[in-house]
């Protein structure tokens, strides 16, 4: 249909599917619904690893499982608008009587990013042109899950447009912080976490170009792997950039508890994933470097505590919140304590990265992700701003440029809002050479660091500057994501794991931090920070490895919790409700 009449279409596909949703919740059989049970709770307190050994074993059936995770999805769902596409129904409980029992994840329910193409069912991401558009067959990371063993059960919400830390659409609503249902709970993988915070499975998988699995994992709560590209599958999906290699999107494992990250990326690794998928490189699970890791007696940890260029410090781009900086003074101290050596670092100009990133993945002035809207389809609050200074004419905005860098004397922010624009071949080119040679630039650095004081086995830092953002906040805060944007153009492998909560007695801003005096993007992120607000949120911290160290990261992420274990300040996770 033509616009604008396209507009009635956009708001009868809306209805239809959350109808649909709605339809299959309530048609479920009743052993979907009502309280937790006893034997419910038996099985969510196992993990992964530990359910599949009780299937191979014959001891647990994989409906059991299905049913107890069904049902905390279920109620996950009512709590926070998590869930798009439900795929269990009666054909999908006949079919797991065929599965492989013997396989390294028999019976475990996945939950997957609704990018994700699974046979019979929608893969919308959010745009109400993509519905009613059932996919023909599985896509290639469902084979691989299908063939393990896994259990595809419910698809899960992102924004539309992929851009963003929220997670809301026309097509499925807000998804809310399970924690706070003001705030978020990240995004563009934000239904996922939310799910997984509240307990309502135990693994899923989702994508990042930005951020999109580590900064939902620091909103809610949960843990998260960032692997570099060609570790993990990647096709079998839809994407809202569908080509925009300038900074490669990756899809990577989002898990309720560390141990179940470890399992699951393991598993998946195992499944030899490059025999399905052309873009995986044929490396196997290195059980050496993970072990090794896991026993060194000393680590040497840099610690990156703020965002930008040495001639920056101490302000960095965007210095993080009160609680942020907390939860890493807090992990770095309790690494010291251990014996550990946890030094400050300062690689080359996280800022150069900003700058370039941004400009790389919004190269196309924004025009891919735009295509499919309908008239009057609601943008998300981020993604509209980076559109609307990208279709600006040029001369307004030069001329902003000139009054935000000279009159405003903000010369970051005036360099970042210019960056977001269509650019030629000649320029996206030229702007790929500046990232090859940026990354030779780190390549260098953390060498050298290896020749002066040895190896340096990970870099510790935030995830993002803020906790989780109030919902609509991503209008003002839509370029802070430095610390997680910056491992992107690297492609270095990145880990989150949630340390602590917001508390409104120690994390309050100081009286002296004045935020008017901020530059543009930190400010922006600074105006949504308010501790008392915030207070119960979940904080987490970021560990980073080199490109294709997933085993080393998930060892060192393993070290940090015990650790902070050892000094009685372990995570503590949502507790299941009834």
């Amino acid at each position: 249909m033509i616009t604008p009449f396209d507009y009635f279409e956009h708001r009868r596909a809306c209805k239809q599917k959350q109808l649909e949703r709605s339809n299959r919740i309530a048609n479920l059989p009743p052993e979907y619904h009502g309280p937790v049970s006893s034997s419910d709770r038996q099985i969510l307190a196992k993990s992964v690893e530990e359910l599949v050994q009780a299937v191979h074993k014959e001891l647990v059936k994989p409906i059991d499982i299905l049913r107890s995770y069904g049902k905390l999805a279920i109620k996950a769902h009512a709590r926070t608008n998590c869930l798009t596409e439900v795929m269990i129904h009666p054909g999908a409980e006949r079919w797991i009587q065929d599965i492989n029992l013997k396989g390294p994840l028999a019976g475990i329910p996945v939950s997957l990013k609704d990018t994700i193409v699974v046979g019979g069912f929608d893969t919308s991401v959010g745009y109400s042109r993509y519905t009613g558009k059932p996919s023909p067959e599985d896509g290639t990371m469902v084979r691989i899950l299908k063939d393990a063993g896994a259990m595809p059960f419910v698809k899960t919400n992102c924004p539309i447009t992929l851009l963003s830390f929220e997670s809301t659409n026309d097509v499925w609503g807000r998804t809310t912080n399970p924690h706070n249902a003001n705030y978020s709970p990240g995004g563009s993988t934000g239904g996922e976490s939310a799910l997984l915070a509240y307990g309502g499975g135990r693994i899923g998988v989702g994508s990042d170009v930005a951020g999109s699995v580590r900064v939902p994992a620091h909103f809610a709560g949960i843990y998260s792997l960032r692997c570099s590209t060609g570790r993990w599958p990647k096709t079998g999906s839809i994407t809202s950039m569908a080509g925009q290699e300038g900074i490669p999107s990756v899809f990577s494992p989002m898990t309720r508890t560390l141990p179940d990250l470890v399992y699951f990326t393991k598993s998946m690794v195992g499944m030899k994933p490059w025999e399905y998928d052309h873009t995986v490189h044929p490396i196997p699970w290195r059980a050496d470097i993970y072990n090794s890791t896991k026993e060194q007696k000393k680590l040497r940890i840099g610690v990156m505590e703020k965002d930008g260029s040495i001639d920056q410090l101490p302000k960095g781009v965007v210095p993080p919140t009160p609680a942020c900086a907390r939860a890493l003074s807090s992990v770095s101290a309790a690494l010291s304590t251990s014996g550990h050596s946890v030094t400050t670092v300062h690689p080359p100009s996280p800022t150069k990265a900003l700058l370039l990133a941004s400009s790389l993945l919004n190269a196309d002035g924004c025009h891919t992700f735009l295509a499919p809207f309908r008239t009057l389809e609601r943008s998300d609050a981020g993604a509209a701003q980076l559109s609307f200074y990208a279709s600006l004419p040029r001369p307004i905005r030069y001329l902003h440029y000139l009054w935000t860098k000279y009159i405003r004397r903000d010369a970051l922010w005036a360099d970042l809002l210019y960056g977001i624009r269509e650019h030629s071949t000649p320029e996206q080119w030229a702007m790929v050479a500046r990232r090859e040679a940026y990354k030779a630039e780190w390549h260098a650095w953390w060498q050298q660091q290896q020749q002066q004081e040895g190896e340096l086995d990970v870099i510790l830092t935030v995830p993002n500057a803020t906790p989780a953002v109030p919902h609509d906040g991503m209008k003002d805060a839509v370029s802070s994501c430095g610390y997680t944007f910056l491992f992107n153009l690297l492609d270095y492998t990145a880990g989150v794991l949630p340390v602590t909560h917001v508390d409104a007695r120690l994390d309050a801003l100081p009286a002296s931090c004045d935020v008017a005096a901020m530059n543009g993007v930190a400010r922006s992120a600074y105006q949504h920070y308010d501790a008392d607000k915030m207070h119960g949120l979940p904080v987490g911290v970021q560990v980073v490895g080199r490109r294709l160290q997933e085993e080393k990261v998930l060892a060192v992420m393993e070290r940090v919790v015990e650790v902070m274990e050892k000094e009685g300040k372990g995570y503590g996770l949502l507790e299941v409700e009834d």
